[in-house]
């Protein structure tokens, strides 16, 4: 099954071009030999984060649906299609049905793989129809939970002995920090910005951390390595904060899947099936 010409495609100039034909002959081996059709494949990771540095994986993330009759058996397939990471290329990716339960259950990481700026191919009413999905049947607060989750696990790894770390760990804390000052400030959103400049510039943060945040990035950008040392104080204490801000204003409850959400969910699986 081939999948439909691509009407979306976005690559930065920058991209290795050797790099960038490796993908796509790689997703074209998957649609071959899976028998698939890619809906959208996107990068993510730090290039699509807006922190990349010279020497950053390749890290594309698909989302695909089977043949028809590979759903009407009694054999399912897998839900995840994995590649062997080479070099600095990574290609993995999840069927359709897997993507739609965990973003309805408040996965923040396929609301961010459709909010990627860097687009290998896709279908436009694919992404389109996904994101109404998610505009309308996602908890904000389940979201931010999952931020909350991953920075809080991140900085406990990294952080919680306050002895020397690689710098460029810090990101893997600051961005979900980040994500939930935006969402806390705005509060009719339920999807944060993917971009992490773009958070910074839109949820006023200190100076101080608007300040090492852009020089991280700034030097994540030329250098492999950004060298070991404490956290700042001053992203120490934003960090800190805003994640006992996150756990007062998202407070951990269960999350139930309307029926609405459902039928559309449903819908629109049936409608890419048919398509």
């Amino acid at each position: 099954m081939a999948s439909p010409p691509s009407a979306l495609r976005s690559i930065p100039s920058h991209f290795s071009p050797e790099r960038l034909a490796d993908v796509d002959a790689r997703l074209a081996g998957i649609i071959r030999d899976h028998h698939v059709t890619i809906g959208l494949a996107i990068e993510s990771g730090s290039r699509a984060w807006g922190f990349p540095s010279p020497d950053s994986d390749y890290d594309c993330r698909f989302l695909f649906v089977r043949r028809r009759e590979d759903y009407l058996s009694p054999w399912q397939k897998r839900d995840v299609i994995e590649t062997p990471l080479e070099h600095d290329m990574d290609v993995n990716g999840w069927e359709l049905g897997k993507a739609i339960k965990l973003l309805l259950k408040g996965n923040a990481v396929v609301i961010e793989w459709l909010m990627s700026p860097i687009v290998y191919q896709g279908a436009p009413e694919f992404r389109d129809g996904l994101l109404g999905l998610a505009n309308a049947h996602t908890d904000r607060a389940a979201i931010a939970r999952h931020y909350l989750h991953l920075g809080e696990r991140q900085r406990n790894t990294y952080f919680a002995d306050h002895k020397a770390i690689s710098l460029k760990k810090i990101f893997y804390a600051l961005r979900p920090a980040t994500a939930l000052r935006w969402l806390r400030l705005h509060a009719e959103a339920a999807i944060a910005p993917m971009d992490f400049p773009t958070l910074l510039e839109q949820c006023d943060p200190p100076e101080a951390v608007v300040r090492l945040g852009h020089e991280l990035i700034e030097r994540k950008a030329v250098t492999r390595e950004l060298g070991s040392g404490p956290l700042p104080p001053p992203l120490r204490d934003f960090i800190d904060d805003e994640f006992a801000a996150a756990r007062a204003c998202f407070p951990a409850r269960a999350h139930r899947i309307s029926e609405d959400a459902r039928r559309d969910a449903a819908a629109f699986f049936r409608s890419m099936l048919r398509d």
